[in-house]
């Protein structure tokens, strides 16, 4: 089923928002202990949730713990999205970790790894064809 443009754009409203209060509202030491990107933001056809899928660089035990802070600021969250988007009802927000970016880094470094490998075959290849 296709998304209406109007979740779409709340969708975008939403990551903006939560951007700005993740930048300059939360004040929890949890959540400012890792660089946190907000990669995707789903919103329900019903506008009642929100998916936020965030990805964060650093190790395994800081990411665990930027998470419970994000769970723990949840309600605060919500109340300033209410407030700032003058909406009665705000969504009910469920954080996710998406470590696309991880894989990501993972797979260019494979890559790079292999063509390491091609260029060293290719200099004894040559080496081999002057014998």
């Amino acid at each position: 089923m296709a998304k209406s443009r109007r979740v779409e754009k709340f969708s975008a409203l939403i990551r903006k928002e939560i951007s700005e209060l993740l930048i300059y509202e939360i004040r929890d030491e949890r959540v400012n202990q890792s660089m946190i990107t907000i990669t995707e933001v789903e919103v329900s056809s019903d506008l009642q949730y929100c998916k936020i899928f965030v990805s964060l660089f650093g190790e395994e035990k800081t990411k665990s713990d930027v998470i419970n802070g994000l769970e723990a600021a949840k309600g605060f969250l919500r109340g300033e999205l209410a407030r700032r988007l003058q909406m009665r009802r705000a969504p009910e927000l469920v954080f996710k970790l998406d470590n696309a970016m991880a894989k990501g880094i993972t797979v260019l470094s494979l890559l790079s790894k292999l063509e390491e490998e091609r260029k060293t075959k290719n200099i004894f290849a040559e080496e081999d064809d002057m014998k």
